[in-house]
């Protein structure tokens, strides 16, 4: 089994910067994409950064500029840099990951999500 452990969720004022980080565990045998969602009350989930292994990122239009996603080569762990932080990315952040097991199977997994609230 793979698990995905999302942190460093955390409040802070509108302006600030946050990093999050999500670590993946388990038998992974190669991670192909992970990517950043986040869901806010009474609102769908909805993604917010992506990376691939083959090097391509992309971003959701509310964020673009604001936040980078990175990863090593090993796309373990991953990490979502939020800058200029705004009262409307208050929200759940989850992280998604897919790849392969060591025994050849696909995995698409989802961390626990961690909380991200900027106050005005």
């Amino acid at each position: 089994q793979v698990h995905l452990v999302e942190s460093g969720g955390d409040s802070v004022q509108a302006g600030g910067s946050l990093s999050l980080s999500c670590r993946a565990s388990g038998s992974i045998f190669s991670i192909v994409a992970m990517d950043w969602y986040r869901q806010a009350p009474g609102k769908q989930r909805e993604l917010v950064a992506a990376a691939t292994s083959g090097g391509i990122t992309e971003y959701g239009n509310s964020v673009r500029g604001r936040f980078t996603i990175s990863r090593d080569s090993a796309m373990n762990p991953v990490y979502l840099h939020m800058n200029s932080l705004k009262p409307e990315d208050t929200a759940a952040y989850y992280c998604n990951a897919r790849g392969y097991t060591d025994d050849d199977s696909v995995f698409d997994v989802w961390g626990q999500g961690t909380q991200v609230t900027v106050s005005s």
